[in-house]
């Protein structure tokens, strides 16, 4: 027996373990395309989800470096062969994709292709998406198409199980709205209750004050002080209601993939890349993995909002027993002390007492026109 046929069924089972491994839908389609890029020996390979006015909700390429992938510019719309696939749910195989009638054409920065094996994704009668390869690496005589039949048959093995889990991952994440839901109506209950008397208190003992001011003016000094009393108290309750509402995903997924996620979620909304990469880490004490979750999220906000950097590069690494998170920024950075000194701290207070809170330290560099830094350090538990 030759050893084709097995190479072919690891690399078939190698492709869907690495599909099943993932829950978050961008991290699926990423998963298929390169596995069919890999398992079909493509030198392109593209994935599209389409949405309802013509275009794609989500469009992923594997092949293409981030450089190239800006410059062909905004995402395609469902025309020409690509709309053939979606619309009839037609596998499409050709020698040479320039030369098919329905060829429209692409960018200049767009690499060039020649022979393509295209198929949609289905889920049901639902078409979902879209697989194509592109420029198989092997000699293409003259005429000839480089993808095979028993490509074509390979190919349509993978888009059934993408299909599943594409379904899953999709359902995962409406589940993972619903969580979110649930819990910020729980949230909004703690606060009704345990800040609204206190508010409510507030409020008519500071009318109380007003009225006192001229007539009674030792009695209004009173009145203040229990303002600032019950003022002090509401700030405790909210703090405790707050500080209570520990992200359901931490406890789901742990600390690496809920920041995973959300830079991801991040990088889509916003005109600057942002990165992440997770090295080694282990999982720490709920405390710190909170506390570093919170710190990101802070330090992102500021350079997504203030720096006007292009880039946002986020780490987290193994130290020890312990972490350290970094995130930097090619923005146009601060100088630290004058932020200080002008009573402006960008979230900087806030990160240092979480920082602190768990036995932790952060560090932060910057300067104008020079980007900025910011690192958390914690220890293992």
């Amino acid at each position: 027996m030759s050893q084709a046929p097995r190479s072919g069924l690891a690399a078939v089972s190698s492709a869907l373990l690495a599909m099943s491994r993932h829950l978050e839908v961008r991290d699926v389609l990423k998963t298929i395309v390169a596995s069919a890029r890999e398992l079909l020996d493509a030198q392109y390979a593209a994935l599209g989800v389409p949405d309802d006015h013509g275009g794609f909700a989500q469009f992923v390429v594997d092949g293409v470096s981030d450089h190239q992938w800006k410059a062909i510019g905004p995402l395609p719309r469902q025309h020409g062969i690509l709309a053939a696939m979606l619309q009839e749910a037609k596998v499409e195989r050709l020698a040479d994709v320039r030369k098919d009638p329905r060829f429209e054409g692409w960018p200049s920065a767009h690499p060039d292709m020649s022979d393509f094996l295209g198929l949609p994704i289905r889920d049901g009668d639902e078409v979902i998406g879209a697989l194509f390869l592109a420029n198989k690496n092997c000699p293409k005589p003259e005429g000839s198409c480089g993808f095979t039949a028993e490509d074509e048959e390979l190919l349509g093995i993978l888009a059934q199980h993408a299909a599943i889990a594409l379904t899953n991952a999709r359902l995962y994440e409406r589940s993972r709205e619903l969580t979110i839901a649930e819990e910020r109506s729980r949230l909004a209950h703690e606060l009704h209750d345990a800040v609204s008397q206190k508010l409510f208190s507030l409020r008519l003992t500071a009318q109380a004050a007003t009225a006192l001011v001229d007539r009674d003016p030792a009695r209004a000094k009173g009145e203040m002080h229990q303002v600032a009393v019950l003022a002090a108290e509401a700030a405790d309750e909210l703090r405790a209601a707050v500080v209570e509402l520990r992200p359901a995903a931490l406890d789901e997924d742990g600390l690496v993939a809920t920041l995973r996620t959300q830079i991801q979620v991040l990088d889509r909304a916003h005109t600057a890349r942002v990165t992440f990469a997770g090295r080694g880490v282990k999982a720490l004490p709920s405390a710190q993995e909170e506390a570093l979750l919170r710190v990101a999220q802070e330090a992102l906000h500021n350079a997504l909002r203030h720096s006007g950097g292009e880039h946002v590069d986020v780490t987290l690494d193994r130290r020890g027993g312990g972490a350290v998170l970094r995130i930097t920024d090619d923005g146009s950075g601060f100088d630290p002390k004058a932020v200080r000194r002008a009573g402006r701290h960008l979230g900087l207070v806030s990160m240092r007492d979480r920082a602190s809170g768990v036995g932790g330290t952060l560090t932060v560099e910057s300067a104008p026109g020079k980007g900025t830094a910011i690192e958390m350090e914690v220890p293992g538990g």
